[in-house]
């Protein structure tokens, strides 16, 4: 019987575990910071144990070199607010280790140089139909691939509330998971430096797709009334521009497909520094 699928979105969890951890860990001279990497594997040992009540298979997916590419070309300003300066970048520093780490302890990782993790995972999902499916990541443009079968589990919340599935989505947005795209292209994701229509907030974005409605839907639906009905309808295109950004892809060549089977337990993190020879 095949076990829980864990996707761990790796580069979001990275960049958790080296701006959010409680402590900052260093090596024994005090010369590197191992916060990112201690951190990275005491989270995801955190929540294999504590959120799984059995062992599943994990598979730890980063986002590719050029992964934003496409969607760069298609618009020059997607995440075009992210800033590449020395901070930032201690995550990426970290990420050769992290590799080597899940290596050493054969957890399997994907890194598709033209591919986001949002696009790899979405496929992994796609290829898995009927096993249960949890997403590890902070990243709300995961909800767009909740069933009954998928969740995403954002440890980062307070217990209880860390595994999300689509009710929850429905109680919190008045979306379905299947309306996640619409619904940020009209009122944005700042996160991906998507604006948005101006005026148009969560609450008038879910109210405008009530009833199962898309974005293809509105023009004829009667509820483009006044003036941030008129914003939308001028913006047509680009809405429809910004969904695009938003849908994750599901046709990804992936170089393996999941096993079914469990992963290897992973020790303390101080137990892969010390063999990763990083104390």
């Amino acid at each position: 019987m095949e076990v829980p699928l864990l996707l761990v979105d790796g580069h979001n969890l990275l960049f958790r575990a080296t701006f959010g951890f409680p402590a900052p860990i260093h090596s024994r001279d005090k010369t590197r910071d191992l916060t990112g990497v201690f951190g990275f594997f005491a989270l995801l040992r955190v929540a294999i144990r504590d959120e799984l009540p059995d062992p599943p298979e994990v598979i730890v997916v980063f986002d590719g070199e050029h992964g934003s590419a496409a969607r760069r070309e298609a618009d020059a300003t997607y995440k075009a607010n992210r800033v590449a300066d020395e901070t930032t970048l201690k995550p990426i520093l970290a990420l050769p280790d992290v590799k080597r780490g899940l290596d050493a302890y054969g957890i399997p990782w994907m890194e598709i140089d033209d591919c986001e993790a949002d696009d790899t995972i979405a496929t992994l999902t796609h290829l898995t139909p009927g096993r249960e499916r949890l997403i590890m990541s902070g990243d709300r443009d995961f909800y767009q691939l909740l069933t009954d079968d998928v969740q995403v589990l954002n440890t980062a919340m307070h217990p209880g509330k860390r595994h999300i599935g689509p009710a929850q989505v429905i109680e919190r947005y008045g979306v379905t998971p299947g309306q996640w795209p619409c619904f940020r292209a009209l009122c944005g994701d700042p996160s991906d430096n998507i604006p948005g229509v101006q005026g148009i907030g969560q609450v008038t974005a879910a109210r405008l797709l009530s009833d199962g409605l898309t974005l293809e839907d509105l023009p004829r639906s009667g509820r483009l009334t006044g003036a941030k009905g008129q914003r939308i309808l001028h913006t047509f295109d680009q809405v429809l521009a910004w969904r695009e950004l938003i849908r994750t892809r599901t046709d990804v060549a992936v170089p393996y497909r999941p096993s079914g089977g469990a992963a290897p337990a992973l020790p303390t993190p101080a137990e892969i520094l010390d063999k990763l020879g990083l104390w």
